[in-house]
């Protein structure tokens, strides 16, 4: 039976060239591998190297055995990887969302009901929520719409409304409300990280520059001694509490608030049972 180490042995000498520098390699003496070469040849069952008294080299077959060796070995290292992901997969629930907020109240609710398995959240764009849901790299999905598909479940979850805030000289501080094309043209400070609110004040706002932050600390100095506005939401003022005195203004467009819907394709999963606070 062939043995993947040797077989790893059989391709060093292909791109090492010789016996002593594959045993260097391998930490092994030059006679261990000769005999480990040897096996290789009886596993096979035909002669895979020309030997002269100074010599070993890989004849045409030789060859073919190094590229079929590399197969193997390839083939090996991909069964290890799906073995020890299916492994992680029944110790870990995989979480992507659209946005950070759900995220916020959904984690917690999941460590309690699930307290041995270790949680992965991902934060992406509609599309890669979507298709990480479709090829099954997640065990949950949060999407800013209802998914229907047979074999998934889907709840509402919960609903988020984007705001703007300003200072109190700010030329947008007498609204009392806002839409996008008010704002077109502004240009507002933005953390990184916030899923499809991204896009969509991109999409909807053309005309306007975001700096864009990666440090919440930072992002909260450039807010404290800025007079650019900024974005927040009903659960990000929550979360992170607003401590400058800056006039907070609703976006009345439609597409400024979202509801949220847990899906899944996990039967174990039990979303109503999971998610007390789920609206049904």
């Amino acid at each position: 039976m062939l043995n993947l180490e040797e077989l790893e042995q059989l391709v060093a000498f292909k791109e090492l060239g010789t016996l002593s520098k594959v045993a260097e390699k391998f930490h092994i003496s030059t006679p261990s591998l000769s005999r480990a070469m040897q096996q290789v040849e009886e596993d096979f069952g035909v002669t895979l190297f020309d030997r002269t008294a100074n010599r070993i080299a890989l004849n045409e077959t030789g060859e073919v055995a190094v590229n079929v060796a590399r197969r193997i070995l390839q083939t090996s290292q991909q069964g290890i990887k799906e073995v020890r992901q299916f492994e992680l997969g029944l110790k870990t629930i995989r979480v992507a969302s659209v946005a950070p907020a759900p995220l916020w109240e959904l984690l917690p609710q999941l460590s309690a009901s699930f307290p041995h398995k270790h949680l992965h959240q991902q934060i992406g764009k509609e599309t890669e929520v979507l298709a990480s849901l479709e090829n099954d790299t997640v065990d949950l999905a949060i999407l800013p719409f209802p998914y229907e598909k047979e074999g998934a479940y889907s709840l509402p979850y919960l609903t988020e409304n984007l705001f703007i805030t300003v200072t109190k000289d700010h030329a947008l501080a007498d609204y009392d409300q806002v839409t996008f094309q008010d704002l077109n043209g502004y240009n507002f400070l933005l953390m990184n990280q916030i899923g499809f609110w991204d896009d969509l004040v991109h999409e909807e706002m053309p005309a306007s520059k975001f700096l864009v932050q990666t440090n919440r600390f930072e992002f909260e100095e450039l807010v404290q001694h800025s007079n650019l506005p900024r974005f927040t939401t009903d659960y990000s003022r929550k979360r992170h509490q607003i401590r400058d005195n800056r006039k907070v203004i609703p976006i009345s467009d439609p597409q400024a608030q979202v509801t949220y819907y847990l899906v899944t394709s996990n039967p174990q999963l039990r979303l109503q049972d999971l998610l007390p606070s789920v609206e049904s």
